[in-house]
This record gives C-alpha cells, sequence and structure tokens, in this order.
C-alpha cells in the first residue's frame, strides 16, 4: 500500500454543503485512506483547510468547528510539518517546474518525506516530477474508487 499525501481542496470538499456529489466523493476518498492508514496531511494543508472552511465556503463552518475537525485529523493522521528544507525545495520546483509556490510547498512536502503520491484536483492526474505522482481522486482511475 502506498502513502497518499493529501492536498487541501481534497479536506475542502468533505466539508463544503454547495458540492454534494464532490462532497460525498471526497469523504469516501477519506474514509479509504483512513481505514488503509494510507493518508497523509502536513502542517500547511491544515492550516489552509481552516483558513478555508472558515471563510471561503457558501456555508462556513464555525472556527470552533474547524478546530475540532483539525484536532481530530491532528490525532488520527500522520501529520508532516512544513520544515525550512521544503521551503527551499518548493523554491526550486517554483522555478523548475513553473508551479505556483503553494503547490510547489505540497510537491516539496511528499517528495522530502518520500511520500510517492499527491492527491489534489489542482494538479493535471498522473503528472510526475521527480518520483512524486499527482491523481486526482475524483477520477475513476482512483485506487480507492471501487
Amino acid at each position: 500500500m502506498s502513502d497518499f499525501l493529501v492536498d487541501t481542496n481534497i479536506l475542502v470538499y468533505a466539508y463544503d454543503r454547495s458540492e454534494m456529489t464532490k462532497k460525498s466523493a471526497a469523504r469516501d476518498v477519506l474514509d479509504w485512506l483512513e481505514s488503509n492508514d494510507a493518508g497523509i496531511l502536513s502542517t500547511q494543508v491544515l492550516g489552509e483547510f481552516f483558513n478555508s472552511v472558515t471563510r471561503k465556503l457558501v456555508r462556513t463552518l464555525s472556527p470552533a468547528e474547524a478546530h475540532r475537525s483539525v484536532q481530530r485529523y491532528l490525532s488520527t493522521w500522520q501529520v508532516v510539518p512544513v520544515t525550512p528544507a521544503i521551503v527551499l525545495e518548493a523554491a526550486r520546483g517554483s522555478v523548475d517546474y513553473q508551479l505556483a509556490y503553494w503547490d510547489a510547498q505540497i510537491w516539496a512536502t511528499a517528495k522530502l518525506n518520500q511520500i510517492p503520491t499527491i492527491l489534489s484536483e489542482d494538479f493535471q492526474h498522473k503528472r510526475r516530477i521527480e518520483g512524486v505522482e499527482f491523481l486526482n481522486p475524483f477520477r475513476g482511475d482512483f485506487p480507492g474508487k471501487e
């Protein structure tokens, strides 16, 4: 079983009551990852998640609800920190691969933590950069979709 670094958009969709189809699909993906102990989050993703669900959704979560969700993820998922080495590698990824900085930081987190796959809908499906593959879990060929 491979490990998967989960991007913010997957977490946010699981709480987005205005996107019911994606909400259901995101919850299925997250449940599959959790039951297979295959999901990894980063401190960047958790911070972006809190900001997004309390400010950017049509029907936001209260800060207390979002806080409880972050606490749950911290206690049940593997979470990797953003380090100075990740910041530097992300800057290189921005230059070498023309990635937006925050996307490059997700990539650098996976690369430097030897996580082979990033789950996100924000990247080209099946693109590979320096051994890290990007998969859109909402597509039919994601391993967790039966």
